[in-house]
């Protein structure tokens, strides 16, 4: 018996095959683009033109500390996401809260010589504030826009968390204006270089790198170890099975926008000291590239989060003069941004799922 395949298979087949074949043509092409980038980088470097060493170690300090910011932002979007199976795209406001309100505590106490006089407490009080706004504004967020959306189609929260955006941004620009503010510098030496390793590094890089493995550990510990982070992986998995078993959903999911406030808090300030100036749009790239970093990572993955961050941040300040000058194109700051973007089209095509790829409740699968 002759059997036939009708058009319309024949067709879904040939489309499939067109596809992943300029898939693969992409992915080729992109390894033979950065091979020959980062061989042409190095030869030139080898005949002493371009970056010295030194330039080079600064890059990827600077991509670094710039990582680990982005990876506290995108614990936020990753802690929303694997309990809420959506993206608040107002994270990167929270984050911008709590920046600009610290911001009216640093001049007050820089203003009077506290700032420099008591270094530490000054930048304990400022990191209480920012953390606790940063907190509070995602609490309130969760509260009154995300929670009575909760039922409908993750479409609609999605769109909602775009104008919560839009609204808190123009709501700090009415209340603190739209001028371009400048944060305090880092006080004390923290702003002088520091011997580590045998390398002179800023003190406020080496700062933001500790601060940020700290509250990484510190989170990762309260969501593995603790009872409430327990009953986040719990309703990570399943709403209401959780809520059968006694958990408290509301509460739980409460707590989960105020952990990623917090993280989102310890930024801004981090945020403040290294790059200084703040206005009502600090939030918005930093927020879209901290969501890049969660999907880099594998969305929903704590771990996952601060590794996309970090790659992103050296991405966007190494990957410019790496590949780019490689290649004979003129390697302009400008660029940095459109890297960072092509290096999360590029581990997507290969990783669709990200370079880790589990969400926070699927740590109990294992």
């Amino acid at each position: 018996m002759t059997t036939t395949t009708s058009p319309s298979k024949t067709s879904r087949r040939f489309r499939f095959n067109w596809v992943d074949s300029f898939l693969w043509f992409i992915r080729v092409s992109a390894l033979i683009a950065i091979v020959i980038g980062i061989v042409g980088s190095v030869q030139l470097f080898l005949e002493g033109e371009g970056p010295t060493a030194e330039q080079w170690r600064d890059l990827v300090i600077s991509g670094l500390s710039t990582g680990f910011m982005y990876g506290l932002i995108a614990l936020g979007y990753s802690m929303v996401y694997g309990v809420l199976g959506f993206i608040n795209f107002a994270h990167g406001e929270v984050f911008m809260s709590g920046l600009m309100v610290s911001l009216i505590a640093a001049t007050l106490m820089f203003e009077n010589g506290f700032w420099d006089a008591n270094p530490t407490l000054a930048l304990l009080i400022v990191l209480s504030i920012s953390m606790l706004v940063s907190t509070l504004v995602a609490v309130l967020a969760e509260r009154i826009a995300y929670r009575p959306l909760r039922g409908a189609p993750r479409l609609i929260p999605l769109i909602t968390s775009i104008g919560v955006s839009f609204f808190l941004q123009y709501a700090f620009a009415g209340i603190f204006g739209v001028a371009t503010r400048s944060y305090p510098p880092a006080p004390g030496n923290l702003g002088n270089d520091v011997e580590f390793l045998g390398i002179a590094i800023e003190g406020t890089k080496l700062l933001v790198v500790g601060v940020a493995l700290i509250s990484m550990v510190g989170l990762w510990w309260f969501v593995a170890k603790t009872k409430t982070g327990r009953a986040m992986r719990a309703v990570a998995e399943d709403k209401e099975i959780a809520g059968l078993m006694g958990i408290n959903v509301d509460r739980t999911i409460v707590t989960t926008f105020a952990v990623g406030g917090a993280m989102a808090g310890v930024a801004g300030l981090l945020w403040a000291l290294l790059f200084r100036a703040v206005d009502f749009l600090t939030g918005f790239l930093p927020g879209i590239k901290a969501f890049t970093a969660a999907v880099l990572g594998g969305i929903g993955n704590l771990p996952g989060a601060m590794l996309g961050g970090v790659l992103l941040g050296l991405f966007e300040n190494v990957g410019p003069l790496l590949v780019l000058n490689g290649l004979g194109i003129p390697a302009v700051s400008q660029l940095k941004d459109a890297v960072a973007f092509a290096a999360l089209v590029l581990v997507l095509v290969f990783r669709p799922t990200g370079l880790l790829g589990e969400r926070l409740g699927s740590e109990d699968r294992a």
